[in-house]
């Protein structure tokens, strides 16, 4: 029998005292048995050697109709490239292990984010590398998340690191490394911090920050003279000279952020491609913007200059080449400003203030400055208004004006 499976069709599915068999709509290989006694269980059908076979997925209490479908299309892709399928799961299999043997390698070749994942592990979840996956202790997890919020860890932060390790371990499980997933036991902390007070910079603060950037980007220029000059006086090649542009990537990401909004992640997604700098426009394409289309942006007088001077000074400004490649490797993606960025901040004495933070900088100062909610929304790139309200409040004098408007009247 054919069935739209959802969440709450599969909920309300009672048992027979016979067991049966439905069969998905959408996905006509998936399939669910019900036994005698109401038990659920997810299976994959197909065709080997001349024979219709089935392969089990997981209980249906475990997974939901979608992480079904998506591990039968994901069963049946690897069927047909020819992967082994019948392997067994690994006991005893090392987190560590997993993620760097299996998990690491291919979350770097297929994921613009996988560097950026393999650092998380590393840093945050290396008291785990040594323990066996079938050992991973909820009440570890518990009190490693206890103690993240005593030192004033945010529970949104939180939960996105478990989120990704999460979803390495659903891969393995997809893969059949390893039988189940203990971290989908762990439920997600509630993010009340999500409603704190929005953090924009004072003026002393954007001048303090300014000053740090500019003094960071003096010190690395003396530093490379200083070697160049090491290097002259010894017969070897000096390296390329930094003035008369930026000393790195940081000054002009920072500018960007501040007077365009865009997210960190989109910043490092962009090819030079989607700069129109005749146009004075930015677009973010659908691969690395929320939405599902590319969206155009406006840019001001300081985001051209920047990215005139930085787009002099790059090795590569053909269409695909990135706008702010890693410095460590050609052509490859930056990763993260975590050092630099803090040591900035540090600088500048500067406390509380998270490069997302940017975004809420480039926002609350438009709306400070009376600029519509609904344009601020079109320029933050938000679907509905609901997620821009949070900057109304700083918009009072453009209440009272609407107010005002009514003593016309008397």
């Amino acid at each position: 029998m054919k069935v739209h499976f959802t969440l709450k069709y599969v909920r309300a599915i009672q048992a027979t005292g016979k067991k049966f068999w439905l069969t998905d709509e959408s996905c006509a290989n998936l399939r669910l048995l019900v036994g005698a006694t109401g038990t659920k269980s997810w299976f994959v059908s197909f065709w080997k050697d001349g024979k219709k076979q089935s392969h089990k997925l997981g209980s249906a209490d475990v997974l939901v109709v979608v992480e079904a479908q998506a591990m039968a299309r994901d069963f049946l892709a690897r069927l047909a490239r020819g992967e082994e399928l019948d392997k067994k799961p690994k006991k005893n299999l090392q987190i560590g292990e997993f993620l760097e043997k299996y998990y690491g390698p291919w979350v770097v070749e297929n994921r613009k984010t996988g560097e950026e994942s393999m650092d998380i592990f590393r840093s945050t979840f290396r008291f785990l590398f040594e323990r066996s996956i079938e050992e991973l202790d909820m009440d570890a997890l518990e009190k490693w998340r206890l103690k993240r919020q005593e030192k004033g860890i945010k529970a949104a932060t939180i939960n996105r690191k478990i989120a990704i390790l999460r979803s390495a371990l659903n891969w393995g499980v997809k893969r059949r490394l390893i039988e189940s997933n203990p971290l989908n036991r762990l439920e997600r902390l509630k993010e009340y911090d999500s409603e704190e007070k929005t953090r924009y910079l004072t003026l002393d603060e954007k001048t303090r920050l300014l000053a740090a950037m500019d003094e960071r980007e003096a010190r690395i220029r003396a530093e490379r003279d200083s070697h160049n000059q090491w290097l002259l006086e010894r017969g070897k090649e000096p390296l390329s000279s930094l003035n008369g542009g930026f000393a790195d990537y940081l000054k002009p990401l920072v500018i960007m952020a501040m007077n365009t909004g865009i997210r960190q992640g989109s910043l490092f997604d962009l090819k030079w491609k989607d700069i129109d700098l005749g146009a004075k426009a930015i677009t973010l394409q659908p691969a690395i913007n929320k939405p599902t289309k590319a969206q155009s942006f406006p840019i001001n007088q300081t985001v051209f200059d920047t990215l005139t001077t930085w787009r002099q000074q790059s090795a590569d400004v053909s269409p695909e080449a990135l706008v702010f490649p890693s410095p460590k490797k050609k052509g490859a993606r930056l990763v993260n400003t975590k050092r630099s960025w803090e040591s900035v901040l540090k600088a500048a004495q500067i406390e509380n203030f998270r490069w997302h933070d940017l975004r809420h900088e480039f926002a609350s100062k438009l709306v400070m400055q009376g600029v519509d909610l609904n344009v601020v929304r079109e320029l933050l790139g938000h679907a509905d208004m609901k997620m821009t309200l949070r900057y109304a409040h700083l918009a009072p004098e453009s209440k009272l004006r609407a107010v005002e408007l009514l003593d016309d009247g008397k």
